[in-house]
């Protein structure tokens, strides 16, 4: 009996082992990082225990400040539209240069390179470096939503062009079609569903992020936001929050109701 059970959890303990030691590592590593930057779990439910008051303040907004609020909450929605209508005219450009079954490889290579630096910085960096030459407003905003759009749909717009038939293209060439009508009706229109549905997510995305641009620096609902923390005013801090939910939420909605409508005039076209 004894030899049975012993070679009965043998295998039961190498089975679980191929689990449970990687696991045990990473909660190492992790325990170590902390350990590290100085994180410490103690914080955790010190601060737990000392924002019952903050919590308390925070779940009662102050209503009167919603029609403050109003005008902060649109200009976050039009740095975001701008952002996105700009970086998308802006990411046709570079999709068409990325694009193997266009460009030429020196400068498919040029370009995806540098949409793949423009990728790796986020965007608040990028506000950092325009409110520095251009100085705090929307302005800025706009300009680093553009260019991060560029960087994310211009590579989604590349990789669908790539995916092309390219008998679709043989065929427009072999009518004698120019080099821009093989572009636009042999490239851009096929894909023009997916072009607009790409940019209603980075719309999505870029009223997100205007939020955060505002508090650096961009204006808007992330403006008022910072602004209400910063003077401790948590009435008007959970208002400005709970205006951002009601412009996220709006916004995810109408989103992807738009993207089902132009999937569905997509397939039968």
């Amino acid at each position: 009996m004894t030899m049975n059970a012993n070679s009965y959890r043998l295998p039961l303990l190498r089975r679980y082992g191929r689990v449970l030691l990687p696991v045990a590592g990473l909660l190492l590593l992790a325990q170590g990082a902390a350990w590290v930057c100085g994180a410490r779990w103690g914080l955790l439910f010190n601060g737990l225990a000392g924002s019952t008051r903050f919590l308390a303040q925070l779940l009662s907004p102050e209503w009167s400040a919603f029609g403050d609020l109003v005008q902060p909450a649109l200009n976050s929605v039009f740095i975001a539209l701008v952002g996105t209508i700009t970086g998308t005219a802006f990411s046709l450009v570079f999709a068409l240069l990325a694009a193997s079954n266009l460009a030429p490889p020196w400068i498919r290579n040029s370009v995806r390179a540098l949409l793949g630096m423009e990728r790796a910085l986020p965007e608040i960096v990028i506000l950092l470096f325009l409110v520095a030459a251009f100085g705090l407003g929307p302005f800025a905003g706009v300009l680093a939503l553009t260019i991060g759009c560029v960087g994310m749909l211009g590579k989604l717009i590349a990789d669908a062009i790539e995916e092309i038939d390219p008998v679709l293209i043989e065929s427009i060439q072999a009518v004698g079609a120019t080099r821009a009508q093989i572009v636009v009706f042999g490239v851009i229109q096929p894909i023009l569903p997916s072009i607009i549905s790409f940019a209603l997510f980075r719309f999505e995305y870029s009223i997100r992020l205007s939020v955060v641009l505002g508090a650096v620096g961009a204006g808007g609902i992330g403006f008022e936001l910072y602004r209400a923390f910063v003077m401790l005013d948590y009435g008007r801090a959970a208002s400005a929050l709970v205006v951002t939910l009601i412009l996220v939420f709006l916004s995810e909605r109408l989103s992807g109701w738009l993207r089902k409508k132009i999937k569905t005039v997509g397939g039968v076209l």
